[in-house]
Parts: C-alpha cells; sequence; structure tokens
C-alpha cells in the first residue's frame, strides 16, 4: 500500500447528509488526524476506509486498488488494516499474550510464528512482562495498548485508530499520545486517527484533516492551521481565541465595545473581525496599545491565566506566572498584540498580522 486515495466520497443516510465530497491522500508512512466536532462525520469517513460502512458514492483506493466503489466492496478482512476503537475490547478471559495472539490464531499462522511476533509486538508496546497477566489486573492505559498490540500484530499497513485515549485520564491520555507516535515513527505505517481533542491532534499529527457538519475545512500541519487558520471556525476550534469586531481603515481597526485602535497595515477597508490568541498577547503594566483593567487572574503553575476587560470587551491573557505575585485585580494594565488573525465578514481568512512591540 503506497496510500489511500478518497475521491468525491458522499455519505448520507436516508436524506441526511453526513459527509459530502470528501476528497484526500494519505500518503505512505503518514500520521493523518480527522479532527472536529461531535457529529461533524470523521467517525463515518474512519468506517468506511475501514470498510464497516459503504459510501453512498464515491471511491476509496488503497495505493491503486480499489476498495470502495459502486462496483467494488472489499469487507474489513480483506483491507489489511489494524483498528483500535474507544472501547478496549480486549477478552476479559484472556491473558495479555492470548489477546494479542488472537488474529494470529484467527489466520492459522503456525505457533511458533504466533509466540515470535506476539513477543515481538508486546516489546514493542512495552507489555512483555504482562503476557501472562488477564485485563482486569491492568490499568486502562496497559488495556488500551494491549488494543493496540492486537492491531499491529499482523503488521498493517495502514492503522485506524477511534478516539481511543478518551476513556483514559489526563495523564495517561498525554503518555499515550507520545507513545502512539513514536511506535508509529518506528514502523512507518500509515495512521488515520479519529478525536475531537484538539491537544491529540496538534501533538501527533502530520497533517490535520478539520471537519465541520460533513464538510473538509481545512488540511494542514498543525503548525499552520494553527497560525493560519482558513476562517473562523478553524480558528475557533483549534486552540484558545477572542473575536473582535470592528473598523478597517486608515492604517488601523477601531474596534467594537473598546472604542480603541489597534495598527493594520492590511488592505482591508471596511468590517472586519479580529481573531486574537490569549498566549500571543504581551501584558504590561506599564505601556501597550490597549489599555483595560485587571478584572481576574488565575495561577496554573506554569502561567498566569488572566481576564482583562477592555472597555466592553473582556479578553484572555495568558502570560508569565511570575506576573500574578506582581499584579492584583483592579490593577490598570496595557495589552499589545504580538499577532492577530484578520478574517472579513464571511471569516474567509483576510491576512495576518505581525506588530512589533
Amino acid at each position: 500500500m503506497s496510500s489511500v486515495s478518497i475521491r468525491n466520497v458522499t455519505k448520507a443516510f436516508g436524506d441526511h447528509v453526513v459527509l459530502s465530497e470528501f476528497n484526500q491522500t494519505f500518503e505512505d508512512g503518514e500520521f493523518v488526524t480527522l479532527l472536529g466536532p461531535s457529529g461533524c462525520g470523521k467517525t463515518t469517513m474512519l468506517r468506511m476506509i475501514a470498510g464497516f460502512e459503504k459510501p453512498t458514492s464515491g471511491e476509496i483506493l488503497f495505493g491503486d486498488k480499489v476498495v470502495s466503489s459502486d462496483r467494488v466492496f472489499l469487507p474489513p478482512e480483506k483491507r489489511g488494516i489494524g483498528m483500535v476503537f474507544q472501547s478496549y475490547a480486549v477478552w476479559p478471559h484472556m491473558t495479555v499474550f492470548e489477546n494479542v495472539a488472537y488474529p494470529l490464531r484467527i489466520m492459522k499462522m503456525p505457533k511458533d510464528d504466533v509466540t515470535r511476533q506476539v513477543q515481538e509486538v508486546l516489546e514493542i508496546v512495552h507489555l512483555s512482562q504482562y503476557a501472562q497477566r488477564i485485563p482486569s489486573q491492568l490499568s486502562g492505559g496497559q488495556q488500551q495498548r494491549v488494543a493496540l498490540a492486537r492491531a499491529l500484530v499482523a503488521k498493517p499497513e495502514l492503522l485506524l485508530l477511534d478516539e481511543p485515549l478518551s476513556n483514559l485520564d489526563a495523564k495517561l491520555r498525554e503518555s499515550m499520545r507520545f507513545e502512539i507516535k513514536e511506535i508509529q515513527t518506528k514502523l512507518g505505517i500509515t495512521v488515520v486517527y479519529v478525536t475531537h481533542d484538539q491537544t491529540e491532534a496538534m501533538a501527533m499529527s502530520d497533517r490535520v484533516v478539520l471537519i465541520n457538519r460533513g464538510k473538509i475545512q481545512q488540511v494542514a500541519p498543525p503548525a499552520e492551521i494553527y497560525d493560519h487558520p482558513a476562517n473562523q471556525f478553524v480558528a475557533d476550534f483549534l486552540g484558545k481565541v477572542d473575536f473582535l469586531s470592528g473598523e478597517a481603515g486608515g492604517g488601523c481597526i477601531r474596534l467594537d465595545g473598546i472604542e480603541q485602535t489597534i495598527p493594520y497595515d492590511g488592505e482591508r477597508v471596511g468590517r472586519v473581525e479580529v481573531a486574537v490568541r490569549p498566549e500571543r498577547i504581551t501584558l504590561s503594566t506599564k505601556e501597550g496599545t490597549l489599555r483595560g483593567t485587571l478584572v481576574n487572574q488565575y495561577y496554573l503553575g506554569d502561567v498566569n491565566d488572566c481576564r482583562v476587560q477592555v472597555g466592553e470587551k473582556q479578553l484572555r491573557v495568558i502570560t508569565e506566572p511570575e506576573t500574578y505575585a506582581r499584579m492584583k485585580l483592579g490593577d490598570p494594565v496595557y495589552l499589545t498584540f504580538r499577532e492577530q488573525i484578520v478574517f472579513d465578514e464571511e471569516g474567509s481568512l483576510e491576512d495576518k498580522l505581525k506588530i512589533v512591540t
């Protein structure tokens, strides 16, 4: 398999269109995340790649081989894929070794080959010492690694993961993100990963496919999609952001509800929407572009998460933790946007500004 190609795929259940004209190619060895809110169609797309659902129209290819089309439909067991679901789905009465060996025994692989391949994959997922334990003796993260090992043991060229970390606690989710990415890099397999968690998508992906209401909104590497969102939905879904309306012209934008201006050297004139991320605002007690009042601050150890009232608007500012001890509520403060994104009223990407402080 050199790639997964999805060509003009639409999926409808009766009159309800879940996905509309989905077109993408996932390259060999690439880690691609399908990201979006609940009900956007991302899991349906994954199930069509796996063969659990048939497209209403369009076709899906693995390399040059058509696996789904109007005339062809290859069942899941013949697609050579591995799949990990949201639930662990491990056999409770089987040991770790037996759980992982199950797909190979279904394939009637010789016993010695089964033992060798299971031992290899348990080593990869750091479960060798637990081979003879049953799932009830394992933590949630260890059970999820059993499910991952079972999906990998038959050496698939394509691994599909459907929100596999959502049942884990925060610390386990964080560690498992890096483990899955390390395994994918080591084995060089193609991964299509479904999640609604933006942090997972940012940490793990080579590219993110952001979907909303059945339509692709943007496809890009994490840094590009974060810094250059295609529209306001993308900016809002991926990361923290505040939106401010205003009037552009004369080298500045006059912000509604604030009655202050920020510098603007773009070509837009008239109504605009300004998106600004809280970690890209400089907060000072001495000088800045906008004047405001500190109305709340939350010490989180690594950052000080502030709320600043500017006119009728309240802006979130994430700044250095040391500022927490130096400021008190009600203090006058100044804000400068180090970076902002300006959209037109329809929400298309207008341009990106860099303001020199």
